[in-house]
């Protein structure tokens, strides 16, 4: 109800409408208001040029902008502002609400066409100009003055009822005496409770429990609804609206379809209209409301934003604070470290000085005592006892002066610090010290529409989430082993989409992508399960055969053009799972030797599948067949091939042993057991043989997983 108060205020006065009225453009206006920002235009203009919507309009015959200049802002006759800024006699001033509005003016007494107006003891001019205050559209009223604007019963009435709601507290009908004050008002039982009474007497069980209890405020306006009032007509003002004009938008009566100008207007009876304009309200409410529970909850997330702008902004303080602090204490810790540098040179040159001082003291002394001894010597008058001590005194005198050299007395040390500080990079980085808009990255966002599995790879695809800013340096795809182990690292790069080949076939696979920057590494996306595929389509790999193979039909079929035994392998590797594969003699010519297996993917490529120990092959004739691993041949079979021959190869790593076929029959005992690691498809042929590969087959009837029985047939 609060909410609704400003919708009932005038936008002039700022007050709650008193009479309100209803302008042309559907605003609304008290009509003492609209009398007091009246303004007179000039008598040039006629008042037939613009009719008040009581005339029916449904354009509401505004002015021609262009020639009443009314609103040219050239001529300066309607401002930017919305209001008349020609003339000096019309100030403009501004509603309590914030809208601008002018004044009436006081025109000169022999322009004035005076008119009466119902109710007022004012005329109002001829051809006044009323402008709304608040789409600031103007217009010429007619001979009827204001009396041409409808009135907003509905308006006035919802009014009433809000003023009524909130004039006094309303108080418990039930209780004895000293009446407190009511919380609920029952709808059916029309009374008001208090707290209570309304346990006591209105308890929410039995046939009660229906009953709906609305807050007092609520139920005094719905009590105190005003009966429905019948509006008449505002040209013919003995006649009630019982008509609505759908041209024209407006309720009429039955004078104005006789007489008026909307006797060839489409008409509806006025009951019907309006309970359609009521649905059509109702159900424009209903997105409207839709759109106000969207702000309610937009308003509690800014809400939540300004707790948590709050709780950030001292965190981030205390983290600002603590980082100063450490440059401080590293600083301190810098400072403490060069004091003592300087205390260990000011002590060094301490001691150098004072031991120099010393050495020349004592030099000193010996030099004084010998010139003193030598002065006394000269003092003496015995020739012969000077002449035995002078030779040796003189060659003293001398040593002693040599002592005194150069460099004796020259200070061994400077008073001077030869040590300078270089504080400017260090100033010139705290002066550069800032803040940087980097933080560590959001978890990027899986797009699912565009991730997929084919044969065994799979193909991955991310992105940022929408609303992040943070810079992204690159991304960090990781997988697990398809077999529940832990996450390995397959993909490092600023890509947002990757492949990864040779995955386990009928595995699950799971995946997660992280970003990074400067400042360090994000959030895990969500994971995301892939499963390969169950059985495998592979074709021959031109990238690794001989150069004697030679390909045709998408690389399913090869042939060679030596005559002696060259290999190719399958494109893709097996290591776990259990695999079959065909392939189909399309020519065999003068009985050669064809071997079919596998090999690992650096098998001599120049001689006989099975020559060398990367190889395990079965080679087969016309007649017969061997089993050959590191050219070792065994377990030689009957039954061999001709053109139109299908060889079959079974590879079952969860037993680890490989199966060959002839023709759809098993081809004598398990050729090979205890394989482990990972395997390619091989082939080995010359000139005189040429094979189509068949891939993605299912295992054949016969083979069912289990345990090898002890002649080496399966069971």
């Amino acid at each position: 109800m609060d909410e609704m108060e400003e919708e009932l205020k005038c936008p002039v006065c700022g007050s709650f409408y008193r009479e309100p009225i209803i302008l042309p453009c559907s605003h609304n206006i008290c009509l003492a208001c609209a009398r007091n920002i009246l303004v007179q235009t000039p008598d040039a203009e006629s008042p037939q040029s613009s009719r008040a919507s009581g005339s029916g309009v449904s354009d509401y015959d505004y002015l021609d902008l262009d020639k009443m200049s009314l609103y040219s802002e050239a001529d300066s006759g309607y401002g930017s502002y919305g209001g008349f800024v020609s003339a000096p006699t019309t100030p403009c001033q501004k509603s309590p609400n914030g809208v601008r509005v002018f004044p009436p003016t006081v025109p000169q007494p022999q322009q004035q066409h005076l008119l009466p107006h119902p109710g007022s003891l004012t005329p109002i001019p001829r051809n006044s100009c009323i402008t709304c205050p608040q789409c600031h559209r103007s217009l010429i009223l007619d001979d009827r003055g204001l009396r041409g604007f409808p009135k907003n019963r509905v308006l006035e009435g919802v009014v009433d009822r809000y003023q009524q709601s909130k004039a006094a507290a309303l108080k418990c009908q039930l209780c004895e005496k000293s009446p407190k004050e009511a919380t609920v008002m029952c709808e059916q039982c029309d009374v008001f409770y208090c707290d209570p009474c309304r346990l006591r007497c209105h308890p929410p069980r039995g046939p009660l429990a229906k009953h709906r209890l609305v807050p007092p405020a609520q139920g005094r306006i719905s009590r105190r609804a005003s009966p429905r009032k019948i509006s008449t007509c505002t040209e013919h003002e003995l006649e009630n609206l019982s008509m609505y004009c759908v041209q024209c938008k407006m309720p009429v009566c039955y004078q104005c379809l006789e007489e008026g100008k909307h006797g060839t207007h489409e008409v509806k009876a006025l009951g019907a209209m309006w309970k359609l304009h009521k649905g059509q309200l109702s159900q424009a409410l209903n997105g409207l409301s839709d759109r106000a529970t969207e702000a309610k909850e937009f308003l509690v997330q800014l809400k939540n934003m300004v707790q948590h702008i709050q709780e950030n902004g001292v965190e981030f303080e205390a983290c600002l604070v603590a980082q100063c602090d450490a440059l401080i204490d590293a600083l301190n810790r810098r400072k403490a470290q060069l004091l003592s540098q300087v205390n260990k040179e000011h002590e060094h040159k301490l001691k150098v000085v004072r031991d120099q001082i010393s050495h020349c003291t004592v030099k000193l002394r010996q030099t004084t005592g010998l010139m003193e001894y030598c002065l006394e010597v000269i003092k003496e008058n015995d020739p012969s006892g000077f002449l035995q001590i002078s030779d040796a005194l003189i060659r003293r005198v001398h040593m002693t002066e040599s002592q005194w050299g150069k460099g004796t007395l020259t200070p061994r040390m400077t008073s001077d610090f030869d040590l300078t500080l270089d504080s400017g990079p260090l100033l010139q980085t705290i002066h550069q010290l800032d803040f940087v808009q980097m933080k560590v990255p959001a978890a990027p966002m899986l797009q699912l529409e565009e991730c997929c599995t084919q044969n065994n790879s799979a193909t991955l695809s991310w992105k940022q989430p929408p609303l992040s800013t943070i810079t992204v340096e690159g991304y960090i795809l990781e997988l697990d082993d398809g077999n529940g182990g832990p996450f390995r690292e397959v993909y490092v790069g600023t890509e947002t989409i990757c492949t990864v080949d040779g995955l386990h076939f009928n595995s699950t696979y799971k995946s997660r992508v992280k970003a990074f920057n400067a400042s360090g590494v994000g959030q895990y996306s969500k994971t995301l399960i892939m499963q390969t595929s169950e059985i495998a389509w592979f074709t021959f790999d031109p990238a690794s055969a001989h150069p004697d193979i030679i390909f045709s039909n998408d690389n399913l079929t090869v042939t060679c053009n030596s005559y002696d035994d060259r290999v190719v392998l399958g494109n893709t590797a097996f290591s776990r799972g259990v695999h079959y594969w065909e392939m189909t003699v399309d020519r065999y010519d003068n009985h050669p030797d064809p071997a079919f297996g596998i090999a690992r993917s650096d098998v001599l490529k120049d001689v006989m599948l099975g020559k060398d120990d990367k190889a395990w092959a079965m080679y087969v004739d016309n007649n017969r067949s061997w089993f050959m691993h590191n050219n070792s041949h065994t377990n030689r079979t009957d039954g061999g091939i001709t053109k139109g021959a299908t060889i079959g190869v079974l590879l079952d790593f969860t037993r680890g042993i490989l199966i060959f076929l002839v023709n759809d029959e098993q081809q004598g005992p398990v050729a090979f057991e205890g394989l482990e690691g990972a395997y390619y498809p091989a082939i080995s042929l010359n000139r005189n043989v040429q094979v189509t590969l068949h891939t993605g087959l299912p295992i054949p009837d016969f083979y069912t997983p289990g345990e090898a029985d002890p002649t080496g047939s399966v069971c």
